[in-house]
């Protein structure tokens, strides 16, 4: 802490007295006089200010999108010393940081880390969800009222209007009477802006039309010179054009099943899903592309870096990035946790981190930033492949199972009408139909369960107008509960067999349940104040936030339900 020279405090604090007391007092000192009074006295207090809260120039959160914590050893000798093993060794881990509430998804994830909060509270029930009063689908960042700058209509109406409670750089903005500044970067929409909140002063995100970084008029009317600049680079291009083959000798990749399996999707115009793929193949013809290679993580590094050198991020206030890394989930979608694909964009990830690690040291100095990195989720291993090796598991259709449902209700009721849809392992009613049918409500909730019971991936069924009395075990039901947004949720929860998922797909894999492949994330702590170390002990999602604002001295964001990790 800060030495004050108690004296000059009573000097000065005599002479605010006075001058504020008497302003003739002031009045009769010659201009030259008056001005050296007022500029050591205002120089002293914003310096008593500014030494009174010691905070780091630069917060750096890093989400690595679909991360399983058990990938930080999986392939802990592919790593170099400088990334991962750097974070590992010279920052603090949390072993066992927990997801604590249902859907484990992309925008509940990020929503849930910056907001400290659950879906129950800040109101982010799924990456999309069915309005109950208005009967439509409703997407998590979606706003019909803002406008695209610089991209596509389709991909630019976004805000975080839908995110009911303050995030941690919202309490940051609000501390400093907005001297600290906020950006949030994604090739995902609602990767840069949930975390970034309602306050920040800029969100970016990718446009697949284009191949540019874009942002919505609820943040400013066009882009900063310094990202058109970066957009007119073409980058994407110059990337695409590279080809992902591996990084290290494919014999080399033990970590993995063979590069050729039945457990993997395929690129457009892919025979096989053996590498290399041919990414320059899409130049003109599709620039999304980059997500579903380790490149886009490369490029989301890319720019978050130039906007910390424009922005001089951390020279004069304590700024916050918030990273996103989208590619990690794109691949594992298409490729499932036991690819060759996902071992190689975790060597190439860990040689970003590395990379941009070293830039931070360069441009803010060594123990001047905090950073924390984080998963939004994890990941199953591909259904198909654990009955390969005689594990349980399965993959349930919703589209199929929706349509089951439906044929069930006209035979029982002649209608199917009183069901809304199935999302995010929950059953939408109707109630606006069964009310003006006149229809036994309770009738109709009881039939729709026990459906819902006989269906194979179902392990329980949870009405949660009832859930007081539900059989299920204390950990899924607080989980359960956490996520339950009445008038963004369905009212009957599905809770699937273990290793059982929904998905359209027999190849590559999905996530979304409450069990540790999906809600066991990793949590590392690096840089400003942060001791060495590990712990095993059982944190949960909803702490990061929670310790961000300790470490800040700044309030927890207003719906936040977590706590303070380090005691210090």
């Amino acid at each position: 802490m800060c030495k004050i020279n108690k004296k000059k405090v009573v000097v000065y604090a005599t002479l605010s007295s006075n001058l504020h007391n008497n302003s003739s007092y002031i009045m009769k000192m010659p201009l030259f006089i008056r001005f050296l009074v007022f500029f050591y006295l205002f120089t002293f207090v914003a310096s008593a200010q500014e030494k009174g809260v010691q905070r780091p120039k630069l917060v750096v959160g890093i989400v690595v999108d679909q991360m399983r914590w058990d990938y930080l050893y999986r392939y802990a000798n592919r790593f170099g010393k400088d990334g991962f093993v750097r974070l590992l060794k010279q920052g603090f881990s949390n072993e066992n940081c927990m997801i604590n509430y249902l859907p484990a998804f992309t925008a509940p994830g990020h929503s849930c880390i910056y907001t400290g909060s659950v879906p129950a509270l800040n109101g982010i029930a799924g990456n999309d969800w069915i309005d109950n009063q208005t009967k439509k689908s409703v997407y998590c960042t979606e706003d019909k009222l803002v406008q695209p700058i610089a991209g596509s209509k389709k991909a630019g109406q976004m805000s975080p209007a839908n995110l009911l409670s303050t995030t941690i750089t919202d309490e940051l903005r609000l501390a400093t009477n907005k001297r600290s500044k906020v950006f949030g970067f994604s090739l995902k929409d609602r990767g840069s802006i949930l975390p970034a909140g309602h306050m920040a002063n800029g969100a970016f995100w990718f446009d697949d039309s284009t191949g540019n970084f874009m942002t919505s008029s609820y943040y400013m009317s066009t882009l900063p010179n310094w990202l058109q600049a970066f957009n007119a680079a073409n980058k994407v291009d110059s990337f695409l054009a590279l080809d992902w083959n591996t990084y290290y000798p494919l014999n080399t990749y033990q970590q993995s099943l063979a590069d050729q399996n039945a457990f993997e999707g395929f690129f457009k115009g892919e025979s096989a899903s053996t590498f290399p793929h041919l990414s320059h193949s899409f130049i003109g013809k599709d620039k999304g592309v980059i997500r579903k290679i380790p490149a886009g993580n490369s490029l989301t590094f890319q720019v978050a870096t130039t906007c910390i050198k424009e922005e001089h991020l951390g020279e004069s206030n304590t700024d916050f990035l918030c990273i996103s890394l989208s590619s990690t989930d794109y691949i594992g979608h298409q490729y499932a946790p036991n690819s060759v694909e996902i071992e190689d964009t975790y060597i190439r990830l860990d040689k970003d981190i590395a990379s941009f690690l070293q830039y931070l040291d360069n441009a803010l100095g060594k123990g001047n930033y905090l950073i924390f990195l984080t998963a939004d989720h994890g990941a199953a291993h591909n259904a198909s492949y654990l009955k390969t090796e005689l594990i349980p598991s399965g993959i349930a259709d919703e589209k199929e199972a929706i349509k089951e449902l439906k044929s069930y209700l006209i035979a029982n009721f002649g209608s199917d009408s009183m069901v809304i849809g199935l999302e995010n392992y929950q059953i939408v009613f109707n109630e606006t139909f069964i009310a003006a049918q006149k229809l036994d409500r309770s009738l109709v909730r009881s039939k729709v369960m026990e459906w819902a019971r006989n269906q194979v991936a179902v392990q329980f069924v949870v009405d949660m107008e009832h859930i007081r009395d539900a059989a299920v075990p204390t950990v899924i039901k607080e989980r359960i509960i956490n996520g339950y947004t009445p008038q963004r949720s369905g009212s009957i929860q599905l809770i699937l067999n273990p290793a059982w998922y929904e998905a359209y797909s027999k190849t590559g894999t999905t996530h979304g349940t409450w069990n540790p492949y999906d809600a066991h994330i990793p949590l590392l702590w690096y840089g400003w104040h942060i001791p060495k170390g590990a712990s095993n002990k059982e944190v949960y999602m909803t702490d990061i936030s929670a310790t961000l604002a300790a470490l800040l001295h700044i309030q927890m964001p207003n719906a936040c339900i977590g706590k303070p990790i380090f005691n210090n």
